[in-house]
């Protein structure tokens, strides 16, 4: 059962910047500044910009496979599933401790006015948050909305009190002295880059939406969109956040404070009533750690979602509730992360899940190489990575020159997390698992061999994604050669007068065209539809891609050899596309969005009935993108009669693709003269073409 996709920008941005909160700001700062004294800005600076090649390869990777599971997936598809293993399996416990981390802050912060146990607190508010997800991905990130809201406007303001402060206020009364800032490298280059490492730790949610990339609405804008938004924002948030703090607080309080935002608040606000200030940043900084508690428990769980999907994990981690979310997955989640509340202390926990992010970015970056030199043609992201392959170099040098100045603790515990991560594949994967990663393909180009079960899902999931609004299916159905055959033709004589056709239309021999129709005529599965028969070709300059359809009410049989299918060879409906060569990716969405409509139920029953090509071309585009309308006097429609189609008025994003005239049909001009008994065959977006609908058929048909 597939997740359903309920999320949309709004919540790729809350998701992300909600899960970038909390300890980054609350609580980091102070550690961080230790060894880096009032550079501390610029690390937070550098890690925001050394996280981009990751953000940019997540990104290309999420929409070209929106898969729950995130890096697992990715890592899995591309080097194979022994990386997906060690990668899943460390980015499992990482998420989980840093989630566990943030419940605990929620506790710490507590404390401050309450007199309440930290941990017990944490694991509340760890239940809260395993109900909640277990209600939906969409109500959980109405709540993370929620936090993300509250944040940004106390976090603000509170960046807007300081500054104001200390560039136009009494700088005394804030002990704001230049000094503090001198020497600014406290801590020398050694210790910004250690603190950069230290500090990536805070921008490691902006990733975190790609696990639940599954269950995003038109993936292709909204994932690369709301993750740039949100490292935009958080970015501004602790550069211009922690120089207040320096600022304010000094460099030698900082350094010892572990919650600064807190102290730098005493000293802020006055324009409120006494500790008002304290309070909002605390009711912040528990917003900030429930936050990222939130997003963590909703990202972290569809790791064992899509690791039992793939064998990885048990089965059982793969049910979808009732709700559309993945129950067991969610509450294995909730009691490891509970168990680390409860067994390990905060210390040391930021180093070693940044060291092993670290390794994770490194890999991910990688990928994307990877499955571009694969050259899988259904690898087909609806965004692409700028400046590649170079992105992808600095991010795999960066992270490596990170790792080394985070010290031997992490990279050991790093290392630790791969051996029994390739232990657990060694004795519990590997003999149920028999897929290899998009590594393999490149391997093919140099002469090995590769998994070609990986291109049918990856066309699945084309299928799954759908069709984008730039491509012209639509206009290709509507312009599309409609025919029918009896069955004393045979299928090789209908590919032959397919092909003379299409010979005429593009100027290429026909036994040119024929002999690319015949490469696709045995069964490919992924492209398998009883009674149906696709068959494909693409050639270069074609300036539009062309289809034609056959249709057979008694079948014509097909020739099948080695084919072992579910049902027979007889085929009544041919489809034939011709696509443009330079675009091989647009031509697999089309092909998948025919399949579609060839899986209807009862298609081929429905299509055989209907003899007239303009109701066959309506039944296929029967998605409300498209209209037919007769030009009739004493009607609504009656208006466009005798008047050139440039100067008829209808909206700006529909197309009068073609006029059906007695009996010729053709592609009308902007010169075309209107005509009484024209019928108008005009696609474009949905509310364009209703309104057409409500003015001219609707309204007519009511006599108004």
């Amino acid at each position: 059962m597939k997740l359903k996709k309920e999320l949309g920008l709004f919540d790729v941005f809350s998701i992300s910047t909600g899960a970038m909160f909390s300890s980054g700001f609350f609580l980091l700062p102070g550690l961080a500044s230790q060894h880096s004294g009032p550079s501390v800005i610029l690390a937070y600076f550098l890690a925001g910009v050394l996280i981009m090649p990751a953000m940019f390869s997540i990104a290309e990777i999420s929409t070209a496979l929106p898969r729950a599971g995130g890096t697992y997936f990715f890592l899995d598809r591309s080097l194979g599933p022994l990386m997906g293993t060690i990668g899943g399996i460390g980015k499992y416990f990482a998420l989980s401790l840093k989630t566990a981390f943030a419940l605990v802050g929620i506790g710490a912060y507590t404390s401050i006015f309450w007199d309440i146990p930290i941990k017990e607190t944490a694991i509340i508010f760890a239940l809260v948050f395993t109900l909640i997800n277990i209600f939906g991905a969409r109500k959980s990130s109405g709540i993370q909305k929620i936090f993300v809201i509250v944040l940004l406007v106390i976090i603000g303001l509170f960046i807007a009190d300081g500054l104001g402060n200390l560039f136009m206020g009494d700088q005394t009364s804030l002990r704001f002295h230049k000094n503090e800032f001198v020497p600014f490298f406290a801590g020398g280059f050694d210790g910004l880059m250690f603190t950069t490492g230290f500090v990536f730790v805070s921008y490691l949610g902006l990733t975190q939406i790609a696990s639940v990339a599954e269950e995003i609405k038109n993936p292709e804008r909204n994932i690369p969109l709301g993750m740039a938004l949100s490292l935009m924002v958080i970015m501004l948030i602790y550069v211009l956040g922690v120089f207040v703090m320096v600022a304010v607080i000094g460099t030698e309080s900082i350094a010892s404070d572990l919650s600064p935002v807190a102290s730098a608040a005493t000293y802020l606000f006055q324009w409120l009533p006494a500790r008002a200030g304290l309070y909002m940043i605390v009711v912040a900084a528990i917003f900030a750690f429930a936050s990222t508690g939130n997003a963590g428990m909703l990202s972290t769980s569809r790791y064992p979602l899509a690791m039992g999907r793939d064998k990885l994990f048990s089965q059982k981690f793969t049910s979808i509730s009732r709700f559309g979310t993945p129950v067991p997955a969610i509450l294995l989640t909730a009691g490891i992360i509970v168990v680390f509340i409860l067994v390990l202390s905060e210390e040391g926990i930021v180093k070693l899940a940044s060291t092993f992010q670290l390794f994770i970015f490194m890999v991910i970056n990688f990928s994307v190489i990877v499955f571009r030199n694969s050259k899988i043609a259904s690898y087909d992201p609806g965004y692409y990575s700028p400046l590649y392959p170079y992105m992808q170099i600095f991010g795999i040098i960066s992270s490596i020159a990170l790792m080394f100045y985070m010290g031997w603790a992490p990279v050991a515990f790093t290392l630790c997390t791969i051996v029994f991560a390739f232990l657990w594949y060694r004795f519990f994967v590997r003999s149920k698992v028999k897929r290899e990663g998009a590594i393999f393909h490149w391997f093919a180009l140099l002469g090995k061999y590769q998994h070609d079960e990986l291109e049918s899902e990856f066309m699945t999931i084309i299928r799954e994604k759908g069709l984008r609004q730039e491509d012209p299916f639509n206009q290709t159905i509507v312009r599309a050669q409609v025919n029918f055959v009896n069955n004393t033709i045979s299928y090789r004589e209908i590919i032959n007068q397919v092909a003379v056709s299409l010979s005429k239309e593009l100027n290429i021999e026909s036994h040119i065209i024929e002999t690319e129709f015949l490469k696709t005529g045995p069964i490919d599965l992924s492209l398998a539809v009883p009674e149906v028969s696709l068959h494909y070709a693409k050639f270069r300059d074609i300036d539009h891609p062309k289809l034609h359809i056959v249709l057979s009410e008694k079948g014509i049989n097909k020739p099948m050899e080695n084919v072992d299918l579910e049902f027979g060879n007889s085929i009544n409906v041919f489809f034939f596309m011709v696509n443009a060569e330079e675009k091989p990716k647009q031509q697999l969405r089309m092909l998948s969005g025919i399949l579609d409509i060839a899986e209807r139920d009862h298609f081929i029953k429905d299509i055989l009935l209907l003899k007239d090509k303009r109701k066959i071309i309506e039944y296929l585009l029967h998605n409300k993108q498209y209209i037919t309308f007769e030009l009739l006097r004493n009607t609504n429609s009656g208006i466009f009669i005798n008047k050139k189609l440039m100067d008829i008025s209808l909206p700006s994003d529909v197309l009068v693709v073609f006029i059906e005239r007695g009996t010729d049909t053709f592609a009308p001009k902007g010169k075309t003269i209107l005509k009484e008994n024209d019928i108008l065959t005009i696609i474009g977006e949905t509310g364009s073409v209703n309104t057409l609908y409500d003015r001219f058929i609707f309204e007519d048909d009511q006599g108004l």
